[in-house]
């Protein structure tokens, strides 16, 4: 698996208290054609387009590719109705075609994946409440 963490273009060892809570970590299965990323604390458009841009430049990376998003640890989501259009219609690294699984806790998580999911018009995007069941959705259990 090729592993790549997205730290705001800063070296782990050079990262702010602020900019680690932004981060986006995510890794490239190549194998199984699959992309999981974990978003931290604090989730803003810079942090998506961060880890957009970074997912893009990956020599690994390829848009059909399918991916979780793991939401779980986000507690501070400050995203606007402009910025969930910007996402999918701009932003979005992924192919309508590529399956998309989202992982979340809280009803706020929930409702920032399910704009993503409206927006995007296949229905290659669903949401979930654990790891378990979007991999299964997937068709495949993770390592």
């Amino acid at each position: 698996m090729q592993n790549h963490a997205a730290f705001g273009g800063n070296s782990p060892s050079e990262v702010s208290a602020s900019a680690f809570a932004e981060a986006a970590e995510f890794s490239i299965d190549v194998g199984r054609r699959l992309v999981m990323v974990r978003f931290g604390p604090k989730v803003t458009i810079r942090t998506i387009k961060d880890y957009a841009m970074r997912l893009r430049a990956h020599p690994y990376f390829e848009a059909a590719f399918a991916e979780i998003t793991d939401l779980r640890e986000v507690e501070d989501l400050d995203l606007q109705a402009n910025d969930f259009l910007k996402l999918a219609d701009e932003i979005d690294p992924f192919s309508l075609e590529a399956r998309r699984a989202f992982v979340v806790r809280t009803a706020v998580q929930n409702h920032a994946a399910r704009m993503h999911k409206m927006l995007r018009s296949k229905r290659t995007i669903e949401i979930f409440p654990n790891l378990e069941e979007a991999e299964r959705w997937l068709g495949f259990q993770l390592q």
